[in-house]
């Protein structure tokens, strides 16, 4: 006990690494055998369904990667779906599918599109709760063996990913594996009564040491919890630490405790429900539980509404669903403007957008309207990338111009950059007041006019021909004193 209690402080000393806090944007890949059948209702989110009190909620859910755990529920929309597609094929048939859309599979030209938006990392799902692994595990399933790919997806993207100067990470869901126990899961009770125990905890431990040591992933993501107690899983992370001294993880640790074994009761599932109801419904979304050691936070699909002094990673698909959703049309994603506005309101907050990929499976490609959001980032973010990657939040987040429009800070130095969602042709910036040394530009070097009076400092506004938020730069200014 007193060495599980050591190796825990050890870790919790740890500090999360600046190369993670400086990289602003990070690429989430979702690719599955789900992305075969590519079914999800395209309608709600996982907040609403967090908060709705059904015990069937997650039947509901829209997100593809899901499919497998919505054909438990008859009624569901994905099981009429697959009645009337696919009619009685087993959810596992799809990996061969899979595997022949891989003979179109370019990694390059992937990791090429990623690297392009800005992106400092990638973060692949090596194996989802359907328990399917993207590379080809010397671990055996005791369940299902053979049940991977055959060729090492993991170690090709990650050769690529590197190739373009980024770094490379993995998901593994450490709590799920349908493989090891298939529970039909409605709610987050349903959730926590599936994480399977007996002979997963090693098996899962000796897959994620396996990824460690082949492929040094520099962020280690985990999913809904640990199946294991802490004293076993300290280790694991402290070997994962001396593999890989820069990495860091995600807050989905949550070590296995006789306490969430209630939830293999209906009592206990019912009160668990309710409790992550409550929390959801405090949260205003999806928000995981701090677990004794993480690297930072990971609020889904939601941002917080001020700075956080612990890192954080908003982590969101560009539709409804993470793997790639067939049903989704163009008023599901993201508009121009609510993507580039949404990453840089979270890294005016102190936080990193990881934003997701979700590939088909029949041929391997990224579909176009995600093509075209990745371009989006790839046109906003590497020119005004002097005012995002490693900065740090300002004094305040920001909220609105004297005139009404929405305003974002961040700050490197003695800079102090304002994002604006205004066309102009100018701006009062209400937070700032000038010194005798101050100077205003845009990005590109030239200076703008400015003045101040009583209201604050007011700023020439450039032109953005997309409606792209503006980036002024500001030298040498202070905070106004608040009142």
């Amino acid at each position: 006990m007193a060495s599980a209690r050591s190796a825990l402080a050890r870790l919790r000393s740890r500090q999360v690494p600046a190369w993670w806090r400086d990289a602003k944007l990070g690429i989430f890949v979702h690719w599955t055998p789900a992305s075969i059948p590519a079914y999800a209702p395209t309608a709600g989110d996982y907040g609403e369904l967090l908060t709705s009190g059904r015990p069937d909620a997650f039947a509901y859910s829209p997100y593809v990667e899901w499919y497998e755990n919505s054909l438990r529920f008859p009624d569901s929309p994905a099981s009429q779906h697959h009645r009337e597609v696919w009619g009685d094929r087993p959810y596992r048939s799809f990996a061969a599918d899979f595997e022949a859309g891989l003979d179109y599979w370019d990694p390059d030209e992937w990791a090429a599109s990623f690297a392009a938006t800005g992106a400092r990392y990638v973060v692949l799902v090596s194996k989802h709760a359907d328990g399917w692994c993207l590379w080809p595990s010397r671990v055996p399933n005791p369940h299902l063996p053979g049940w991977h790919a055959g060729r090492d997806l993991v170690g090709e993207l990650a050769e690529a990913v590197r190739g373009h100067g980024m770094r490379f990470g993995l998901y593994y869901s450490g709590g799920l594996d349908s493989t090891f126990r298939e529970f039909p899961m409605g709610s987050m009770g349903g959730v926590l009564a599936a994480v399977p125990r007996g002979d997963y905890p090693a098996y899962a431990e000796a897959q994620v040491r396996e990824l460690i040591d082949r492929y040094r992933p520099s962020v280690l993501w985990n999913d809904i919890a640990w199946p294991a107690p802490g004293r076993d899983l300290w280790p694991l992370l402290e070997h994962y630490y001396r593999v890989v001294p820069d990495g860091v993880v995600n807050d989905r640790w949550m070590p296995w405790s006789p306490l969430l074994s209630m939830a293999r009761t209906a009592r206990g599932r019912d009160l668990v429900d309710a409790l992550s109801a409550r929390q959801a419904r405090s949260d205003g979304g999806l928000v995981p539980p701090k677990p004794p050691h993480f690297g930072y936070r990971t609020p889904e699909y939601m941002t917080f509404d001020e700075i956080q002094r612990t890192a954080w990673e908003c982590v969101r698909g560009m539709d409804h669903s993470f793997g790639y959703n067939a049903q989704s049309t163009e008023d599901d994603f993201l508009a121009r403007d609510e993507l580039l506005w949404s990453v840089t309101d979270i890294i005016a907050k102190g936080g990193n957008l990881l934003l997701n990929v979700g590939p088909r499976a029949v041929d391997a490609r990224i579909p176009d309207e995600q093509l075209e959001r990745l371009g989006w980032l790839a046109g906003y973010l590497p020119p005004n990338g002097h005012a995002v990657f490693g900065t740090r939040p300002w004094s305040t987040p920001g909220t609105t111009t004297v005139e009404g429009d929405p305003l974002r800070y961040t700050a490197r130095d003695d800079e102090v950059f304002a994002f604006l969602r205004s066309d102009g042709p100018s701006a009062t910036l209400a937070e700032l007041v000038p010194t005798a040394s101050t100077n205003v530009r845009g990005v590109d070097g030239r200076g703008l006019e400015w003045s101040v009076d009583a209201a604050g400092l007011r700023v020439a506004v450039p032109p953005s021909p997309e409606g792209d938020p503006v980036v002024v730069v500001l030298e040498h200014v202070e905070a106004r004193a608040r009142r």
